[in-house]
């Protein structure tokens, strides 16, 4: 929803929002809204919840700003939402982690892995398809938003084709690689209604981005997600990974038995997870067929493709070649 402050004039502005928008900001952040300046006015854009608060704290300093009293007021809002912020931490560190619009996970490996995205700076997830590798983490990353503990969540993928050569394809730079983006917009539009969607894509609270796209970048309070990193090399691991700024948290999930990279190609999963393993604040959370939540002809799939990779390796190991091929 959408509310709006009629502003006298730009003094009014200035103080309202704070030292070098210090109130604005810290707003953003704690109720996961949108304050923007625009005509005259200030509209904040958001849930219905978070938006009503903030209209009702931005109404009460301006009010004492008319009353010749606003800088106080605003720093004493500062405090308040501060220390309000720093009381739902603790009871949020006290109650355990949360997921968005009460998911809880569905196995004990979920279960590992849902108290390792809450107590970890960064989560090496490892599991096969329908684990909920990246819903968990999209749910976690809505859900600390909500909270205010991060100011935007970015999920990032590889652009690379699933085995197939797809060729030219249509459209600007943005046309070309959603349609290996799709996924996390799937995960996004399980969660959330495509209104919410499209607000939080459109104001930057939340950026999808092909992993190319993250060099050279610093993330400051943000949730960082990797998907699908079986198919990054060592350096874009490498690269991914040190984008990592103050406050934010990372998320690298993947399944390293449908690597897409060419043959005889390290994945940067299998790497990360072998040179990574014991450093503290790095958590390696393996998840198994035990943990799939999908449709009950997906475990039962990845049985069968488990069983004949091990038929086949004890094949090549006795000299065997593999039905539909030779050994070259």
């Amino acid at each position: 929803m959408e509310e709006q402050i009629e502003l006298r004039n730009l003094e009014e502005e200035q103080v309202l929002l704070g030292p070098q928008d210090r109130l604005r900001r810290l707003l953003t952040g704690r109720y996961a809204v949108e304050v923007v300046s625009r005509g005259g006015a200030l509209k904040i854009l958001g849930e219905e919840g978070p938006v009503k608060a903030v209209r009702a704290l931005l109404e009460e300093a301006l009010a004492a700003l008319r009353n010749g009293s606003g800088a106080e007021a605003v720093e004493r809002i500062l405090g308040a939402v501060e220390g309000a912020e720093e009381r739902q931490k603790r009871q949020r560190r006290d109650a355990g982690p949360a997921l968005a619009q009460g998911i809880q996970p569905r196995s004990p490996g979920q279960t590992r892995y849902v108290a390792s995205l809450a107590s970890s700076p960064i989560t090496i997830v490892i599991g096969p398809a329908g684990t909920g590798k990246t819903f968990l983490a999209v749910a976690k990353a809505l859900a600390s938003l909500r909270a205010g503990e991060f100011r935007k969540m970015v999920l990032a993928r590889p652009a690379v084709e699933a085995g197939e050569r797809l060729g030219f394809l249509p459209g600007d730079l943005q046309a070309k690689v959603n349609p290996y983006l799709r996924p996390l917009y799937d995960a996004l539009f399980a969660l959330l209604d495509g209104e919410q969607v499209r607000r939080y894509l459109e104001t930057d609270v939340i950026e999808v981005v092909p992993l190319a796209y993250m060099r050279g970048r610093t993330l400051d309070r943000a949730f960082i997600i990797l998907d699908e990193a079986q198919n990054a090399t060592p350096g874009q691991m490498k690269m991914f990974l040190t984008r990592m700024g103050a406050g934010s948290k990372i998320v690298v999930t993947g399944d390293v038995t449908q690597t897409d990279l060419p043959p005889g190609a390290l994945s940067g999963l299998v790497h990360c997870s072998r040179i990574l393993a014991g450093i503290d604040g790095i958590s390696i959370v393996h998840l198994t067929r035990k943990d799939i939540v999908r449709h009950p002809l997906v475990q039962r799939i990845v049985v069968a493709y488990e069983r004949e990779e091990r038929r086949l390796g004890r094949g090549r190991r006795k000299g065997e070649t593999p039905r539909g091929g030779d050994e070259s």
